[in-house]
Parts: structure tokens; C-alpha cells; sequence
């Protein structure tokens, strides 16, 4: 069950109507119109898992819904950069699927940039630098763009901030 500050509990049915109105109020307007997905998680007893679904139009703001997961704790940061890609595709896929299966979201879908956001950086202080072209790659297989730090915001500002 995905939460919004805006909309309250919503399944991922009924997202994609919730988007296409923020849509429609902003389709005549500049920039390119984007659908993110982003996963961060943190380890506590447990590792609370969020993951982002965002609809943002630049200049225009934007709107997003959660889905806090409590899974075992995973302590190996490749596993856990894994474990929040396949989390985000899962969820974008499943999105996608809801978008493709009726035609009043055909003219958004065509207009819309869809990516996932990692978090993982390029820091050489950090220890995910190594673990993005895979994740990069796999992203791109299934079809979306891929942000990493700084530019991926659903995971790395978003997410991040209701996980802890």
C-alpha cells in the first residue's frame, strides 16, 4: 500500500489517475514531464525499505507517493543496492503495466520520461562507485533511464528522508 501526504493510502491501481491529473493541470507548460522511481533503505532491528514513485514536471513541482517494506536486515551493500533496484523496477514495471492497460493514459505516457533513481554515488569516499554500471546496465536493460547520485532524488533525497 503506497501513502501520499497529499491523497493518503492508495493502491498502485490508483496511482496513475492521481498523476494524470497533476498532468493534465501542467501539459501546456515547459519541460519535460518525468515519473521516478527511487528505493533507499535503512538498517535498524530490521531494514525499513521506502520506495518512491514521483511525477515531476521542472519548474512545475511535483507529486509522489511511498511504500515502507520491513524486510531481514541486510548488511552487504551490494545486496542492499540490489535489493532496492529490483524493488524499484518491480514497482515501476508495475506502473507501467497499470499506464499501458488503458488508453486515457496514452498521451502522458508518450510525453513522459521514465527513469529509476539508485542510490549509489560516485564518491570515492563512498562504497557503491563500483556497483553502478551494473546497476546502470540492468536499469537500462529493462527499458528506463538511470540517475545516481547527485541527480536521483526519489532515492537519495526522498526516500532517504522517510526512512530514517
Amino acid at each position: 500500500m503506497f501513502q501520499s501526504e497529499t491523497y493518503g493510502k492508495l493502491n498502485i491501481e490508483q496511482i496513475p489517475d492521481k498523476i494524470l491529473e497533476f498532468y493534465d493541470k501542467n501539459k501546456n507548460t515547459d519541460g519535460v514531464f518525468q515519473i521516478v522511481v527511487g528505493t533507499d533503505s535503512q538498517n535498524f532491528n530490521d531494514t525499513k525499505m521506502v520506495t518512491v514513485i514521483a511525477a515531476y514536471k521542472e519548474g512545475h513541482g511535483g507529486i509522489f507517493f511511498y511504500e515502507i517494506d520491513r524486510i531481514d536486515r541486510i548488511t552487504n551493500v551490494k545486496q542492499k543496492l540490489n535489493t532496492e533496484t529490483s524493488r524499484s523496477l518491480e514497482v515501476m514495471m508495475n506502473l507501467v503495466g497499470e499506464l499501458d492497460e488503458e488508453s486515457k493514459y496514452k498521451k502522458m505516457r508518450e510525453n513522459t520520461l521514465l527513469s529509476i533513481h539508485v542510490d549509489a554515488g560516485w564518491s570515492d569516499k563512498g562504497k557503491t562507485k563500483e556497483l553502478i554500471p551494473g546497476l546502470v546496465g540492468w536499469i537500462k536493460a529493462c527499458g528506463f533511464e538511470a540517475k545516481c547520485k547527485p541527480y536521483s532524488y526519489a532515492a537519495s533525497s526522498i526516500a532517504d528522508k522517510i526512512s530514517k
